[in-house]
């Protein structure tokens, strides 16, 4: 029986309108917490089709999670869409977690394999009862019937997969297996965004897949990041941040600059909406949208 409440992005999407949502990560302490709900407070006017929050690395942060989702859920109008792994979890603490998140009023999950703790490029260690891949978590929430799902997608390919068709394989058998949308990595050049809609659709699979924006604010943090998850920072891109060195100011209102002109082309181009890492902060967000001028 599907008990899934209203319309997902999925059928948003159909009807013609765009999807713009915003991901926040679990706060570590009481002053990361007011940032962070602060942050909500700014963006819940825009009307996000939805906000997700994360998972820590490992799998950690689980409870804090399930916490900010859940106070989502209660206090604001938005949707939340709360973060899910295999690691470190079995299949009866992956269960368990689904009924906490519907006790909660949670219905919208990410589910995701996750990294091991040591980052996505380590090697993947199995949990003794529990699931290798997101193909398997998807699978176990669809059957329950009552969780609309999120998968997510790589423009530049997953680390470990073997090639750029291999790695579309994995998100059509993951839209097959009952996923409504997909979310991806960040990234900075619109065609790897446009190659991996290519390649899914000309396997007959047409999820929506919506681009997921990081700014450069800082260029060093982003290309150390970029070399963890496997996205490249391209010449032209770091050029344009570099010319702005010494200059703080300067550098940060080009990568927002930057990053509007990504979003801009990718709309353009036929995306089906943005979204955004927001680091738990509203400013950048908010300036990029006031550059695409979007409005409330």
């Amino acid at each position: 029986m599907d008990r899934r409440p209203g319309r997902g992005v999925a059928e948003l999407i159909a009807e013609g309108q765009r999807s713009f949502s915003f991901e926040f990560f679990p706060p570590r302490d009481e002053a990361g917490e007011t940032q962070l709900w602060k942050a909500i407070q700014d963006l819940e006017p825009f009307e996000p089709t939805f906000v997700s929050v994360t998972y820590g690395a490992g799998g950690s942060n689980r409870d804090t999670t399930i916490r900010v989702t859940s106070r989502i859920a209660r206090e604001t109008s938005m949707t939340p869409v709360a973060h899910l792994t295999c690691v470190g979890h079995t299949r009866a603490e992956l269960e368990a977690i689904l009924d906490s998140y519907l006790a909660a009023g949670v219905h919208h999950v990410m589910a995701l394999r996750g990294d091991p703790e040591e980052g996505p490029r380590a090697a993947w260690t199995p949990t003794p009862g529990g699931l290798d891949y997101a193909t398997e978590l998807v699978e176990m929430a669809h059957a329950r019937g009552e969780f609309r799902i999120g998968v997510a997608a790589f423009p530049e390919g997953h680390p470990s997969a073997e090639s750029l068709d291999a790695d579309a394989d994995v998100l059509v058998a993951k839209a097959r297996a009952g996923a409504e949308f997909a979310v991806t990595q960040m990234f900075f050049r619109a065609e790897d965004y446009f190659g991996l809609v290519e390649r899914v659709r000309d396997r007959g699979v047409d999820i929506p897949i919506l681009p997921g924006i990081m700014p450069i604010l800082n260029l060093a943090a982003i290309r150390r990041q970029g070399e963890l998850i496997g996205t490249d920072v391209p010449a032209d891109v770091v050029a344009r941040i570099s010319a702005k060195d010494g200059d703080p100011v300067a550098m940060r209102a080009e990568g927002i600059t930057l990053a509007a002109e990504l979003c801009a082309d990718l709309l353009a181009g036929g995306a089906p909406g943005l979204h955004f890492y927001t680091l738990n902060r509203s400013k950048a967000t908010l300036e990029i949208f006031q550059a695409l001028q979007i409005t409330v």
